[in-house]
């Protein structure tokens, strides 16, 4: 099975080799027909500390590094 792909925006970056990255998605609401946004953290793996508050990046579905930290970045 191939690994999921998200994107987001780094929202903390303060963790050693790690960032938090905000997923937002958008689906329609099945009883009131509107559009709803809901948004979901990660944390992920930056090896090089390269990544600002603010980025834009894609991360990847990988190994666990730690309890919280399944995801790496592209």
């Amino acid at each position: 099975m191939p690994k999921r792909i998200l994107s987001g925006v780094v929202e903390n970056n303060t963790l050693d080799k790690t960032i938090v990255v905000r997923v937002e998605r958008r689906f329609i609401d099945p009883l009131l027909k509107k559009t709803v946004r809901r948004s979901k953290r990660y944390h992920a793996h930056d090896e090089n500390n390269k990544h600002e508050i603010g980025d834009e990046v894609r991360i990847q579905e990988s190994k666990p590094y730690s309890k919280l930290k399944k995801w790496i970045v592209l």
